[in-house]
């Protein structure tokens, strides 16, 4: 599954079809009683709060694969209503509840799809165009918070769906594929596939454990002391991108998108057998390829990043729906001149430490550690320095990810700083980039990426 903006998809022309999400209970839906993940409420107010100053900010993750052939619509339709009534956190309403988010979750039968013809769309750009202004309809403070469709020729169709944050992360996105497709084959099938599909576990009773467990935690908690020494060490939670990107202080600039290839398939499969002698994994060789490449463009000798994990494990939630998120802080040493097994071993260990530490989520240690800056209601207050890697071969239905063009599309109306999402694919290390569209900021992610890949292959 590649991750890549959808205006570099190259999709065909077809015919446009939607699926609406509708209610079956009324306008006015359930009234909230079960509360949410902390990633959800921190990402809720703050859609609130940039709406009623009249700023919003928009984003989505989207996701868009081929079916082979001539589509069945019946089939497509039922495996859209499929998706949706498998994962609760597609069908819960949200709304605010006690200066928390609250929501309430409708039951399968309460939610149906109305279908519309939009009509043919005769060039890529109008198949680029249709999918911008689809994609971006999903709104954080407006359910639903899904919206689905399909491009569809003689030969074969483009599916695709967008969700908002506040559902789902990059992981839920390939799931949501391997569901469409398992779905769409039983179906369509003379015969389908004997034997009842699991459900997979409540992203929500996942969120409820979670708040649970932290709920009597105040800032002078042993569990926050790893929190803690990091903030003070760092001088906030929050650690700075240490490069210059020309980016005003509390000003969001419009994002430059773009996915590019690391190293190709023979060449990740080198470069994690380089790790693995040094005795260490790919995924941290790739933090410290990161580190030593911001070192040498004159990062600092301390390398501080955060980096999100994944909190689904491998029981009732492997293909759960939902922001099962959490982001941990880390840093080690990178010296001058310091040998890449060196920064490699720094990398893991300081990894383990904040995996020891897990159990304290981001957003309750923003909450307790850094209240004035998680009272201003913004997401990163400045450029953060953010390390993240998916191994997409690993997730459900990653064998027909290439054959099927499965793709993951990210977007944000605004941003501060320079993401890079790393993956892998049979094809080989990507990196997809996110940055503000800035001189400055073009010339320092240009600088990085030569200086990473330039550290990926000195290894091997």
């Amino acid at each position: 599954m590649l991750q890549i903006s959808v205006e570099d998809s190259e999709i065909d022309p077809g015919e446009a079809h939607r699926w609406h999400l509708v209610s079956l209970t009324g306008d006015g839906g359930p009234a909230p009683r079960r509360m949410t993940g902390y990633n959800q409420a921190k990402h809720f107010t703050v859609a609130q709060h940039a709406q009623s100053i009249d700023e919003p900010i928009r984003s989505y993750v989207a996701a868009s694969f081929e079916l082979p052939g001539r589509v069945d619509p019946d089939a497509l339709e039922g495996a859209f209503l499929h998706l949706v009534r498998r994962h609760e956190v597609l069908r819960a309403v949200y709304q605010p509840l006690g200066g928390d988010l609250g929501c309430e979750v409708l039951t399968p039968d309460e939610v149906a799809l109305k279908h519309v013809y939009v009509g043919p769309l005769e060039t890529p750009a109008e198949v680029t165009g249709h999918l911008q202004g689809a994609f971006q309809e999903v709104d954080t403070l407006a359910w639903p918070l899904i919206t689905m469709g399909a491009v569809v020729r003689p030969e074969s169709t483009t599916v695709w769906f967008s969700c908002d944050h506040l559902v789902t992360d990059g992981l839920s996105s390939a799931i949501a594929v391997n569901d469409l497709i398992t779905a769409y084959r039983d179906l369509g099938a003379v015969e389908p596939a004997p034997g009842a599909v699991q459900p997979p576990g409540s992203y929500l009773e996942f969120s409820r454990t979670q708040r649970r467990a932290n709920r009597a935690m105040n800032a002078d908690d042993a569990r926050l002391d790893y929190w803690r020494a990091f903030r003070d060490r760092n001088g906030g939670l929050f650690p700075r991108f240490p490069l210059d990107l020309g980016v005003r202080p509390g000003r969001l600039y419009a994002p430059v998108a773009s996915t590019e290839r690391l190293l190709t398939a023979r060449q990740a499969e080198e470069f994690g057998a380089a790790c693995r002698a040094r005795g260490g994994r790919l995924s941290m060789g790739l933090l410290a390829a990161g580190a030593v490449a911001l070192r040498r463009l004159g990062g600092p000798a301390e390398y501080r990043g955060l980096v999100p994990v994944n909190e689904r494990g491998r029981g009732v939630y492997a293909e759960s729906m939902g922001w099962f998120i959490n982001t941990l802080p880390v840093a080690f040493p990178v010296g001058e001149r310091a040998e890449f097994g060196e920064v490699l071993a720094a990398a893991q260990d300081a990894y383990g430490q904040a995996q020891a530490n897990a159990g304290v989520h981001f957003v309750k240690a923003w909450r307790l550690l850094a209240p004035a800056e998680y009272a201003r209601l913004h997401y990163w207050p400045h450029a953060v320095n953010f390390f993240s890697y998916i191994d997409f071969r690993r997730l459900p239905g990653a064998d027909l990810h290439t054959a099927r063009r499965a793709r993951m599309h990210v977007w944000v109306s605004g941003c501060n700083g320079l993401l890079h999402w790393l993956h892998r694919t049979d094809e080989g290390l990507f990196v997809n980039t996110i940055h503000v569209d800035t001189p400055q900021a073009r010339a320092t992610n240009r600088s990085l990426l030569d200086g990473l890949i330039g550290v990926l292959t000195d290894v091997t």
